[in-house]
């Protein structure tokens, strides 16, 4: 179980500590997927607009320079060509798209070990609550400086859409303020320090000082799949009787064995 500082919506600390829930801080921090996604965030934001022409792009030197032979200089085809000045750029840069795609999972796993680290540094403070009446940027700019966080790079993350909480720190340099959700691994990773309101961080609960830790709930056993029953043995197969033949007739005696009719001799 983690433990972060707690404070209230004044800036006063208070003397029990925050568990923030174990769903998002399991203590895991992912370096490989952390490098990741932080240098996929950064190609994002290339534009991809840079060119250079090549000796085809280039105006001028449709014919050479001076002829072949006789004048003791090289040879010369065109005053574009990329041995001279002002001619073609080879192998320059073009126009092109270098936005990659992370999986949704990795992407996931990137901010939960972005949270992970901050959250082992001691850089993750949760408030009660910031609501604020009206835009006011001394305002939030006095909490960040009872929560300590005077000259350091600060991330606000509210518990939903805050109007005026993002109006007051618009106009901080080092502070930036979006909603808990948007917060991403490149975000957490840009600050010193996350400000966190404790309306988003649901299932975290208090902790008193000297207090045992909650024990952790046994995870269910998984259940079992219920085995068929095996399939009844087949009966024997009850061979039929073979049917009868028939008794065979008797073989006829040669006496009642009649006699060819001859045939009659042509005359």
């Amino acid at each position: 179980m983690i433990e972060a500082p707690h404070y209230s919506a004044s800036g006063a600390r208070h003397k029990s500590a925050f568990a923030l829930p174990a769903e998002l801080f399991d203590g895991t921090v992912h370096e490989p997927v952390l490098h990741q996604a932080i240098k996929t965030h950064l190609a994002n934001q290339r534009q991809g607009t840079a060119k250079t022409k090549t000796r085809s792009f280039v105006s001028g030197g449709n014919q050479k320079p001076w002829r072949q032979k006789g004048t003791g200089r090289a040879r010369q085809g065109s005053i574009r060509s990329p041995l001279w000045r002002g001619g073609g750029i080879v192998f320059g840069p073009e126009p092109r798209d270098y936005r990659t795609r992370l999986p949704r999972k990795v992407r996931q796993l990137a901010r939960r070990s972005a949270f992970n680290a901050r959250a082992r540094e001691g850089a993750l403070l949760v408030v009660e609550a910031m609501s604020f009446d009206a835009p006011k940027t001394s305002q939030l700019a006095g909490l960040l400086g009872k929560l300590g966080l005077t000259g350091k790079k600060v991330l606000v993350l509210s518990h939903g859409l805050n109007r005026n909480l993002y109006l007051s720190g618009r106009n901080l340099p080092s502070a930036e303020v979006m909603t808990f959700a948007d917060a991403s691994a490149y975000d957490l990773l840009w600050s010193d320090a996350v400000v966190v309101e404790q309306a988003a961080l649901s299932g975290g609960e208090l902790v008193e000082p000297g207090s045992s830790p909650a024990p952790e709930r046994p995870k269910a056993a998984p259940r079992k799949k219920p085995t068929k029953a095996p399939a009844k043995a087949a009966a024997p197969k009850v061979k039929k009787p073979a049917a009868k033949k028939p008794p065979a007739k008797p073989a006829a005696k040669k006496s009642q064995i009649k006699p060819a009719a001859k045939k009659k001799k042509e005359s």
